[in-house]
């Protein structure tokens, strides 16, 4: 793909459902003994490998009309199954806390990038829970799941994981017991607000800055859900009307929910003009929002901050090459176990570009202001990585052509087409 420097973006736009949160209400649907609506589930590539192992677990999926709907198998089939996973982590891991307690072998499969990911960590505590878990060399997929009877652990997460954090709790659905989770830094919380409104017992609580979520057996309920949309591919948006002057783009209908909208807090700290319109909705409050250029300062993101900004970092990173100051990002080691290590990817495409960009082992530091120059990069498989070295393109003085733009459908398919609209 071959993007080139644009003049201001203006417009309103929408964007497909939130990717994180169709994940979880379809793999949770599929669960349920009655049947669930779901409007506006995300159109990414990666959400259809949840809904094929929806599929796999027994429920019957049908589109009519815009919705989804789905009639669950809350009796998980035993004897083998076998599930390929796509290229997505998330259906990998949430799944894997779903066979844990079905009796029988399972196997999760997936394509050669997802099978390069670490699974360990969401092995360790399935297993400290009584499922039989292996995994290939170095940890990671295929897994390979021989569930059955489980019992309630209190786990605490190591390293700061929704997706691990959902696996546990999806397991504990079935164990006897309680099962707590405890995470010393905040995730995304899609998974508790679902499964409350589908009526499992979650308590939540704060001890000496930590928080514990715990969850007893349940059988869940219907679900009706609006999806709002997707956050991460609104903040794509929000960072290229932040980026060039004269720009302001109006993302509709976007999730606010708390624990995504640090890209936005961040945003406004650098020095953007950040309005949220007034929300609307159930488990999932969506609201407009709206993101006018301004002259941007650096700013630095230390670990605690990074769990909740962890897709939008490498946006960061090129919003920093237009802030004046230099911009410092630490404790974000975890973007290295992405579907690349994105750390890498992005510091070598941003210098290809003319960035003044400095690597370290957990992060990056970027200076500017500066004015890129065209040129070739590689998005090295990564849809994140695609989007951003895309938008460099908008800035550059000259092509910026960038390899590997069709992975950008495993997130935000619609990204090509929203972008032309705002010029």
């Amino acid at each position: 793909m071959r993007s080139t420097g644009a003049r201001a973006l203006q417009g309103v736009v929408g964007v497909s459902g939130d990717k994180s949160i169709s994940h979880r209400a379809v793999l949770l649907a599929a669960l349920s003994r009655e049947p669930s609506k779901i409007r506006g589930l995300a159109t990414a590539r990666d959400c259809r490998a949840s809904l094929r192992a929806a599929e796999r677990l027994g429920a019957v999926v049908l589109q009519r009309d815009g919705e989804l709907q789905i009639r669950g198998a809350p009796e998980l089939p035993g004897g083998e199954l076998s599930v390929d996973c796509g290229r997505s982590g998330t259906t990998m891991r949430l799944l894997a806390g779903i066979l844990a307690a079905r009796k029988g072998d399972s196997v999760l499969l997936g394509d050669p990038q997802l099978l390069a990911r670490p699974m360990e960590r969401v092995a360790l505590p399935l297993r400290e829970m009584g499922a039989v878990v292996g995994t290939a060399p170095g940890g990671r997929a295929p897994l390979r799941i021989r569930g059955g009877r489980l019992a309630g652990v209190r786990y605490r997460l190591p390293v700061a994981s929704a997706q691990v954090k959902s696996a546990v709790l999806l397991a504990g659905l079935w164990a006897e017991g309680r099962t707590v989770v405890e995470e010393p830094v905040p995730t995304r919380d899609h998974t508790e607000r679902l499964l409350a409104a589908m009526g499992a017992s979650i308590e939540e609580r704060w001890e000496e800055g930590v928080r514990s979520i715990g969850i007893g057996p349940a059988q869940l309920q219907g679900l009706e859900l609006e999806v709002p949309g997707d956050a991460s591919s609104a903040a794509v948006l929000a960072a290229a009307a932040a980026l060039i002057p004269g720009s302001w783009v109006t993302v509709r209908s976007v999730s606010i929910n708390p624990t995504r909208t640090a890209f936005l807090r961040v945003l406004a700290e650098m020095g953007a003009a950040v309005e949220v319109g007034d929300s609307a909705g159930g488990a999932e409050a969506a609201a407009d929002v709206t993101v006018r250029h301004r002259p941007l300062r650096a700013v630095e993101v230390g670990a605690d901050r990074v769990p909740l900004l962890v897709d939008e970092l490498p946006l960061l990173a090129l919003l920093a090459t237009q802030a004046e100051g230099t911009t410092v990002v630490r404790g974000a080691g975890e973007l290295r176990f992405k579907e690349v290590d994105r750390i890498s990817g992005l510091v070598e495409g941003l210098r290809r570009l003319g960035a003044l960009v400095e690597e370290s082992p957990d992060g990056f530091a970027v200076s500017g202001p500066v004015r890129l120059r065209g040129g070739a990069v590689d998005s090295m498989g990564d849809h994140r990585l695609a989007m951003v070295f895309s938008l460099a393109g908008l800035l550059a003085e000259g092509d910026v052509r960038v390899a590997g733009t069709e992975f950008i459908g495993d997130s935000f398919p619609e990204f090509s087409s929203v972008m032309r609209s705002l010029r």
